[in-house]
């Protein structure tokens, strides 16, 4: 890994690695707040010899003899024989080696003092256990330094700096604790961090995808939450940085082969919820942007989400022309968008691979493409079900959509080897919902905004746009006879066509007017023939 990649880890994973530093420091700082305090008195002594010789030489060895004793000395203040005759003096209740545990000695180097410290929760025991030892301390030494047939000892301790009350706590350091408790966290954050990164199996950047693919990245999507209340764009009005992205993708899309650019496009993805729609109901409107004329196909028969997105009748569509009940141009639906049309799903037939497998599909794909600028078809993911594969065999190439931090690598790589088997062409692959890169591209995008000084033209009148659906109108057939069930399949250039206002009347609505469930369609023999209307080129 390079300094780049843990860069990269440390922005993306930020979160973990303060969550674990607050986390750390907030069990130190409680491990102090219920800590109990401890309070710690200390006593100095003084080690010298018996020798009261003026020479230099005497004084001199008298001085070494007293430090090489006091490394002695201060092994034995610790110890339980010192305890034990403290214990004895001040009539204290504990045993000799508690009180040897809370006795701590320290001596520097070329000096012949001795500092004896003592713990305790209170303070004013600390004291008095500071000083019961350090006298106790001295008469032991006396006895221990005394020559067996008595004399003046070769040695002596004296006590210099008695001990004192404690004013404050040795332990706990709050301040301490928390420092050593968010460096703690923060190091523990950043080793998750690294670890959890390696062992992420999900799609995060556009070179592993294009590694794993082995086909061109042809857009990255970022990011935008706007797009869960209003999946479909408004390219006319919109420069964010969503739209330039499908802009670029349109773009990429009509570059792929200059002299055969694909028409009909299946968009479909490894998994659920990658985006897989709305990639291509907003690839369908920048189409239309460029002023193409684009069908849009729900070729989803088994979970439509067009029609929810769009607003359009879902009961009639493209299962209605696969089971031969309807054809092309009684189906399809106008939207709100210029240049754009839509072939519902239909209703949901039981056998959706296949409807989409047979020569009916193949008919209607080549109907359409002879019809329209560009298809687009918005299939099933590829993993859980074989539709798209099985679409894609009838269209010039799919568009394999990935969602940032979602696909993993492993399910990308099985569902392009679907694809693969059926022989369907795999146009390129997207990477939808990327984070934004910060700063930069706030900048790229907000420094090149249009210039708002300089007047714009005037958007082209409807007499010189392009016509918005191959249908040629005609004027409306007389009412079918009360002895048909089932209106007949007309559109009109209002959403939905006559279809969904016989559902508004009959009842059969989502509240304004728009249907989502099934009719039972009756078969051709019983209903009256539809006048048939010419493809427009």
């Amino acid at each position: 890994m390079e300094i780049s990649d843990y860069v990269r880890i440390l922005r993306a994973r930020w979160i973990v690695i303060v969550l674990t530093t607050v986390v750390a420091a907030a069990a130190s700082l409680v491990f102090s707040l219920v800590s109990t305090p401890v309070y710690e008195a200390c006593t100095r002594l003084y080690v010298s010899t018996g020798s009261s010789s003026s020479s230099v030489t005497e004084v001199y060895q008298g001085n070494l003899a007293s430090q090489q004793r006091v490394a002695s000395y201060t092994q034995l203040l610790g110890g339980e024989s010192v305890a034990q005759r403290t214990i004895d003096s001040l009539g204290l209740s504990m045993s000799p080696s508690a009180l040897a545990s809370k006795v701590r000695t320290t001596s520097s180097p070329d000096t012949v003092l001795i500092d004896t410290c003592v713990s305790d929760a209170n303070a004013t025991t600390a004291r008095d256990l500071a000083n019961g030892i350090g006298t106790t301390f001295v008469g032991f030494v006396e006895d221990l330094e005394t020559p067996p047939g008595g004399g003046a000892a070769l040695a002596k301790v004296s006590v210099v700096e008695p001990a004192q009350v404690p004013t404050g706590p040795i332990s706990p350091k709050t301040t301490r604790n928390l420092a050593l408790g968010i460096a703690v966290g923060l190091l523990l954050g950043i080793a998750l961090a690294v670890i959890r990164d390696r062992l992420d199996n999900t799609i995060k950047d556009r070179s592993t995808l294009a590694d794993l693919s082995g086909v061109p990245v042809v857009g990255i999507v970022p990011f935008d939450k706007t797009i869960k209340e209003e999946a479909a764009l408004s390219f006319a009005e919109s420069s964010s940085g969503t739209a330039e992205a499908f802009r670029e993708l349109r773009t990429n899309l009509q570059f792929l082969e200059v002299d055969s650019p694909p028409r009909v496009i299946v968009v479909t993805s490894a998994v659920p919820a990658e985006g897989k729609t709305t990639t291509a109901v907003n690839l369908a409107l920048v189409l239309a942007e460029a002023g193409h004329r684009v069908v849009l196909v729900e070729g989803d028969l088994r979970r439509p989400r067009v029609s929810k997105y769009l607003g359009l009748v879902g009961s009639v569509g493209l299962s209605t022309v696969l089971s031969g009940q309807a054809d092309v141009q009684e189906v399809l639906q106008p939207t709100k968008f210029h240049g754009v049309d839509v072939l519902a799903s239909g209703p949901l037939p039981p056998n959706p691979s296949e409807l989409l497998g047979s020569e009916a599909a193949r008919t209607v794909m080549e109907t359409l493409r002879s019809a329209f600028d560009y298809v687009v078809v918005d299939a099933p993911p590829l993993l859980p079900v074989t539709d798209a594969s099985v679409i894609t065999a009838h269209a010039d190439g799919a568009i394999v959509v990935t969602r940032h931090g979602h696909t993993r690598r492993d399910e990308l790589t099985r569902a392009l080897g679907n694809l693969t088997q059926v022989g369907a062409p795999v146009l390129g692959v997207i990477l939808t919902m990327a984070p934004s890169r910060g700063k930069r591209d706030y900048d790229y995008r907000h420094y090149y905004e249009t210039d708002n000084t300089v007047a714009r033209q005037d958007a082209p009148s409807a007499a010189v746009r392009p016509a918005a659906s191959p249908v040629v109108p005609e004027p409306a057939p007389e009412p079918a006879p009360e002895s048909y069930p089932v209106p007949r399949y007309e559109p009109t250039r209002s959403h939905g066509g006559r279809a969904a206002r016989r559902q508004a009347e009959n009842g059969n609505g989502n509240g304004n007017g728009i249907g989502y469930e099934a009719e039972q369609v009756p078969s051709r023999s019983t209903m009256r023939p539809p006048p048939r209307r010419p493809y427009q080129s």
